[in-house]
């Protein structure tokens, strides 16, 4: 009789109090181990994590893409699902998974439908759905590239990927502030990852961020969101306008030292 394959969670962590139950508790029970990697939370993140295991680990912050080879490198299973700590895994996704692993060809890489709830609802259109992630792949096959922000699995050559059917929810933003802090970071970390590599000019920011609401609003179809598309296409824009600026400013300055 042939052993059933095992499954380990992968999540990385800071603050994270907000989700981290239903993210949790949606694997809770199914699963064969859950890997925690905390990269110093001061809220109440690893009273919840403590709940539902004990493979809690600390880190100090590398990136993102090097934060989740080393929470991977904590994984005694066969396969790693990796989640965020504000997603959710529904009934749906969780038997597709089930399903993929025990029926593994050897030489595939899964992708998730990652649908998001910004503001108190569901994105639909925008350019946000569907949004096909890479998350569930096995141990020995792979890991995450280095990259400080926007990581993502690498692909062996060889391996095809296969998209498994069922939504992965996910609860990105609740807030104005909420989302202020968390583009920062992730603008902060895209800017280091370009300095020196990548040239800018405010004029080019300036052009970027006009784009990026045309591409969101009108061609994605973010319209069909309501003034809940309308406002994440200015909140994008002015997000791909400063981090092009704040290179932009970044290379200015050197040359004015």
């Amino acid at each position: 009789m042939d052993k059933k394959p095992s499954i380990g969670v992968l999540i990385i962590v800071k603050n994270a109090e907000a989700h981290l139950e239903k993210t949790l508790s949606s694997v809770s029970g199914w699963v064969d181990e859950i890997i925690i990697l905390d990269s110093g939370s001061e809220d109440n993140t690893l009273q919840i994590a403590q709940k539902y295991t004990s493979k809690i680990y600390h880190q100090e912050w590398l990136g993102f893409g090097l934060q989740r080879q080393k929470a991977q490198s904590y994984i005694v299973s066969d396969w790693i699902l990796a989640l965020d700590s504000d997603e959710e895994v529904t009934e749906q996704l969780k038997t597709s998974i089930l399903n993929a692993i025990q029926n593994d060809d050897g030489k595939s890489i899964y992708q998730i439908n990652r649908l998001t709830k910004a503001f108190g609802k569901f994105i639909r259109h925008s350019g946000w759905y569907p949004d096909k992630i890479t998350r569930l792949y096995l141990n020995k096959s792979t890991k995450y590239n280095n990259s400080l922000v926007h990581e993502s699995v690498v692909i062996p050559d060889g391996y095809s990927t296969k998209l498994l059917d069922g939504d992965l929810l996910h609860y990105t933003i609740d807030t104005i502030p909420n989302y202020v802090n968390k583009t920062q970071h992730y603008m902060k970390a895209w800017v280091d990852q370009r300095e020196g590599k990548k040239k800018s000019t405010l004029f080019g920011a300036i052009i970027h961020g006009i784009a990026r609401f045309i591409k969101m609003y009108i061609l994605k179809k973010g319209f069909l969101d309501g003034r809940h598309g309308l406002l994440l296409a200015l909140l994008s824009a002015n997000t791909t306008f400063t981090r092009y600026a704040d290179l932009w400013l970044r290379e200015h300055n050197k040359k004015e030292q």
